[in-house]
């Protein structure tokens, strides 16, 4: 191809774009079938809050008050909104709105290492050939945003997932789960490692060259459609034939307003922008809320950056002064704005770490890992709020009612996602595989806990 030629078709360049993770999807399934064919339920959003490094289950969401000093801790339990349910006193905003949310107290796996259960918490599986520290490899299970991405495509410019807004690694070791695995990169979700909280956060890949906007873009399109037209001959070769479709998505994506504008959060009015609390953990929650509105399917939320919440000393003063405030005001926030606009009931929202916490607090007044008992928070996408589902020992240690998987978890994302648990995916070698071996937690949309 000629220089001439070169510029006459390449959309980057006209456009002052990149967009390499959007293009060139293939159609597979598009949704889940019943027995008649039909789309067997609506496909609802997911906003993953994970706390990066394991939040203390003890300090948190399932306090023991009557447990010996070296277990219960220096805070309080309070009261909620729900009779019988007591959470830390420093999550006052959250307390208020028990009715909002199911608790499982009885998450559980067999694992202490933060990597591979960071893995299995993200995915749903265990990390294939899963050793300690093993990063993240082409080997790993898809996320959910990609499995999502693979199954149910898409091709109006909306990505199926949204990573932000810390990518989770601390050299040289790269956490696993963020991306698409054994499906390879073109299914992984965006990942924005902008602070939502600053003035100048932007999305680099929505954004346009200088002098460039939207409302412009439909004159650039008709003046590319026209080069195109008088390259005839390129137009016959397979190579321009799939530029041709990868502009149409580079338009289709940067002529979305409602994307492009849900990036800019200067939009929101200051009264919500404090209500969420003007710092990263808020910020970002609110930028979730806006992906949900845009039909984003999966926004994954972490609260920090890697082992954030990984608080082997001074466990207390970190929690009651830096971690818990902005993560009580932020998801109050968030499920108060969901439920405003309506969409609550089709947001599955879930709030978890890759572990817990041990019970007995070790000698730098910390908490160690603990994989056999955490707890997770869920809400909307049809779930009963109001609700305790499992029950620790008296010490936080080990469940003494059912037990839930990551594997459920992940079962239960893929529910809401209208994604059947059994679906099959194709690993590296073209084989199929199943997506999934857990179960749906039943118990969080029908209130019969087991």
């Amino acid at each position: 191809m000629s220089r001439r030629e070169i510029l006459q078709v390449g959309y980057s360049g006209l456009l002052g774009v990149s967009l390499p993770t959007l293009l060139s999807k293939n159609a597979r399934a598009a949704t889940s079938k019943g027995a008649d064919g039909t789309p067997s339920r609506k496909p609802k959003s997911v906003v993953l809050v994970f706390l990066t490094g394991a939040a203390s289950h003890h300090d948190t969401f399932d306090v023991k008050p009557e447990a010996p000093a070296e277990v219960r801790g220096e805070f309080q339990s309070i009261a909620t909104s729900v009779p019988g349910l007591h959470v830390c006193e420093h999550l006052p905003r959250l307390a208020e709105r028990a009715n909002k949310y199911a608790l499982i107290r009885t998450l559980s796996h067999g694992d202490n290492n933060h990597l591979m259960s960071t893995h299995y918490v993200l995915t749903g599986e265990l990390q294939p050939g899963g050793f300690f520290d093993k990063v993240a490899s082409r080997d790993d299970w898809p996320n959910y945003a990609a499995a999502c991405d693979y199954l149910r495509p898409r091709r109006d410019g909306i990505p199926t997932g949204v990573n932000l807004p810390t990518f989770l690694m601390n050299s040289p070791l790269t956490w696993p789960g963020q991306h698409a695995g054994f499906l390879g990169p073109k299914y992984d979700p965006w990942q924005i490692t902008g602070d939502p909280n600053q003035p100048d956060f932007r999305v680099n890949n929505l954004t346009l060259a200088a002098g460039l906007d939207v409302a412009r873009l439909d004159d650039r399109a008709s003046l590319l459609s026209s080069l195109n037209r008088q390259q005839r001959r390129l137009a016959e070769t397979a190579v321009s034939r799939r530029l041709t479709s990868e502009q149409e998505l580079a338009f289709s994506v940067l002529t979305s307003s409602r994307l492009a504008q849900a990036f800019q959060l200067d939009r929101e009015t200051d009264a919500v922008r404090d209500r969420y609390g003007r710092n990263t953990t808020g910020q970002s929650l609110l930028l979730a809320r806006r992906l949900v509105e845009v039909g984003v399917p999966v926004i994954q939320a972490n609260i920090g950056r890697v082992q954030n919440w990984d608080n082997h000393s001074n466990i207390f003063p970190t929690l009651k002064d830096r971690l818990l405030p902005p993560l009580d005001q932020g998801v109050a926030a968030l499920l108060d704005d969901l439920e405003s606009h309506g969409l609550l009931d089709e947001t599955l929202v879930l709030m978890l770490g890759e572990f817990g916490r041990t019970p007995k607090i070790n000698s730098t007044l910390g908490r160690d890992h603990w994989g056999p008992c955490f707890f997770g928070l869920f809400a909307g996408g049809g779930v009963r709020g109001g609700q305790v589902i499992g029950k620790s020992d008296r010490i936080g240690a080990y469940p003494i009612t059912t037990a839930y998987s990551p594997n459920d978890v992940g079962a239960t994302v893929y529910h809401a996602l209208a994604i059947p648990t059994d679906a099959e995916v194709r690993d590296r070698f073209d084989r199929p595989v199943r997506l999934n071996r857990g179960t749906v937690i039943e118990a969080l949309f029908t209130g019969a806990a087991v």
